[in-house]
């Protein structure tokens, strides 16, 4: 994880070595080494990524690639490398929040267990609904926490509201309903204390209007001022990922190509099933770089 990046550019290397000062530990040698059950924890997986991501987005910018951005975007946790990529965040700041949330997240999931389910084959209205009957017959909340893009919808819940959701999805249509293999319901009301002390944490950090547009998770919107960042960050934690509507609001306002940074290609595969008739390059080693354009 971003161990080949940092061998091959300085600018990486240097990421990584940042993280591990700010943090009091060597998250590098976690992310590059293991062992994998700890790097699993999200108390150490949030900071990874966006360590990661960062990482790449220093790579890219010692070499001049891309140009100036039209938009940032961020799924889920994503959105914190956003912030950092449009300077609303700087990277030690995000990545001390990072690292609470992680925190909260799991300790919320200690008070209040739950999990998630991927949806396959299924309108995000049947989806919607099919949670909306699961919480009535159950009394477990169960409520849409990604809606990543047509076909490809997660449900996030109590254990009660996601075995109540099955059956109905079944019913509806939906081709699959696949449980993750996480025991927090991220995404969902069951975050509701996480999110409280967040708050706090939000409050206290330096965060500036983005340079860029960066739009939001909650309201598939650009976030304008630091105000909106830290509205967005906040109810992110119990509020779906609105990235189907995301994608589709940047496509429409004429963007042609789309760089995913960061870690692997997932994004860039539900960005093409959202809009089939868009460019995207996924860009993770520094291998290529030069065949993009500036």
């Amino acid at each position: 994880m971003g161990k080949g990046l940092a061998e091959a550019v300085p600018s990486a290397a240097a990421t990584f070595a940042e993280a591990d000062e700010i943090l009091g530990f060597a998250l590098s040698r976690l992310c590059w080494d293991g062992p994998e059950a700890d790097l699993n924890d999200t108390v150490n997986t949030q900071p990874a990524l966006l360590v990661h991501s960062v990482a790449v987005l220093r790579a890219i910018q010692s070499q001049g690639l891309p140009a100036a951005p039209a938009f940032a975007a961020g799924h889920s946790l994503g959105e914190f490398s956003a912030l950092v990529a449009a300077g609303a965040l700087t990277f030690p700041d995000a990545l001390r929040l990072v690292r609470e949330r992680g925190r909260l997240m799991k300790e919320a999931g200690g008070l209040r267990p739950g999990g998630m389910a991927a949806v396959l084959g299924a309108d995000i209205e049947v989806v919607e609904e099919a949670c909306r009957r699961a919480s009535e017959t159950s009394g477990a909340p169960v409520e849409v926490a990604n809606d990543n893009c047509p076909g490809q919808v997660v449900i996030s819940g109590a254990e009660a509201g996601l075995e109540a959701a099955t059956p109905v999805l079944q019913a509806l249509g939906a081709r699959r309903v696949i449980r993750l293999a996480v025991s927090i319901a991220a995404h969902s009301s069951l975050m509701a204390p996480a999110q409280q002390v967040f708050r706090l944490a939000l409050a206290s950090a330096l965060i500036e209007a983005p340079r860029v547009a960066v739009v939001g998770n909650v309201g598939a919107a650009p976030l304008e001022t630091a105000a909106d960042v830290r509205a967005d960050l906040e109810a992110q934690l119990t509020s779906r990922v609105r990235w189907t509507e995301s994608v589709r609001r940047m496509a429409a306002s004429g963007v042609t190509r789309f760089f995913e940074i960061g870690t692997g290609e997932v994004l860039s595969g539900l960005i093409r099933r959202i809009d089939p008739g868009v460019q995207v390059f996924a860009l993770d080693l520094p291998v290529g770089y030069d065949s993009l354009g500036a």
